[in-house]
């Protein structure tokens, strides 16, 4: 029996209300902004949100100098249509691409994230 109905993320960032932005309009989810914090939600509710960190740091991946700190894969019907959209929100696609079923950028503040074809 599970005890919660949805998991919840929280991304640790420097502007939790363009992280949300960003995640909100890729995911065409609601976006709610308070001081420090944002939350982007679904219709259906499940929630991301992104919580203010002070001198924060964008990881650098793949190395772990600075560790990713988490990965979101997102499930697309076609990469090059997202990867379009995602770079016109505001990803960076990253130099290291590993794999061709998938595609790997950085949102807006640093962390990294794929586009992937099922």
């Amino acid at each position: 029996m599970a005890i919660a109905r949805f998991p919840s993320l929280v991304i640790d960032c420097a502007d939790p209300g363009e992280l949300a932005a960003f995640y909100g309009t890729m995911l065409d989810w609601k976006v709610r902004t308070s001081p420090g914090w944002a939350d982007v939600k679904a219709d259906y509710g499940q929630c991301i949100s992104f919580q203010q960190v002070e001198n924060y740091r964008p990881p650098v991946w793949p190395g772990q100098d600075v560790p990713q700190q988490l990965h979101v894969d997102v499930v697309v019907d076609d990469l090059d249509t997202a990867e379009a959209a995602v770079l016109e929100l505001g990803a960076t696609k990253h130099e290291h691409q590993p794999g061709t079923t998938f595609r790997v950028f950085l949102d807006p503040a640093g962390h990294p994230f794929c586009l992937c074809v099922s």
